[in-house]
């Protein structure tokens, strides 16, 4: 999935989004027209939105492919290494192009050490493999924090203003004045609490996914490791 088909969706889904909530909430009262009446801070959680969106597509996407797994790996990679053709198995490794394959690639291109320096070799890369898989999660978590805090700040503004017109308005009160400017402020809490809400169910969801890809990577590692040592206890 390439950068503009990914950041395309992301656009289209934070439209459909906001659009979710553009039905009427009331006879005559249009959540749509309120956001637009939101102001700059609507434009600022529509950008959060829209960034948080590619967030998850384009980190999913990678994902769901490095959860990919081939149940005949780790035997193939057995009988190269029983064979003696470390080549092979480094060769079968760069084609399947996986976290685990790259870990388990690192090991057999330094399968002359011995078995502990190995394994602090796949250990070091295979840590450097999560933290490229975590890459961008930081980000969806702080706007999973921060656009409810925008929103609010929005709502606060908005009700200063509201005041400030009630102020100097005088005698001349009118009920209206303050209460329209209280609902157009409050939207702002509504849409900051949406993509808050939003953002932290994506995040959970791919740090899940990213536990998943660990698990699998120290899963075959460990079986990588009981490989390599009984080889060196052969070759002894």
């Amino acid at each position: 999935m390439n950068f503009r088909l990914q950041l395309a969706q992301a656009v289209e889904v934070a439209q459909d989004t906001l659009m979710s909530i553009t039905e009427p909430v009331a006879e005559g009262v249009n959540v749509w027209e309120l956001a637009v009446k939101g102001g700059w801070i609507m434009l600022v959680l529509l950008l959060l939105s829209v960034v948080g969106v590619y967030i998850f597509f384009e980190r999913f996407s990678t994902l769901r492919k490095a959860l990919k797994r081939n149940p005949l790996f780790m035997e193939r990679i057995n009988d190269n290494i029983l064979d003696g053709d470390v080549k092979s198995a480094v060769n079968y490794c760069r084609n399947e192009n996986t976290p685990v394959s790259r870990v388990i690639e690192k090991g057999l291109k330094n399968f002359d050490l011995s078995a502990r320096a190995i394994k602090e070799t796949v250990n070091n890369y295979a840590n450097l493999e999560i933290s490229e898989l975590e890459k961008g999660l930081p980000i969806l978590s702080t706007i999973a924090a921060v656009a409810p805090m925008i929103g609010f700040l929005g709502t606060v503004t908005g009700m200063v203003q509201a005041f400030w017109q009630m102020a100097n308005a005088g005698n001349n009160i009118d009920v209206s004045l303050l209460s329209g400017g209280i609902y157009e402020a409050m939207i702002t809490t509504v849409g900051g609490l949406i993509v808050g809400i939003v953002a932290i169910f994506a995040y959970n969801y791919l740090v899940t996914m990213v536990d998943k890809v660990q698990n699998d990577v120290e899963a075959q590692m460990i079986t990588f490791m009981q490989i390599v040592h009984n080889k060196k206890e052969t070759s002894k």
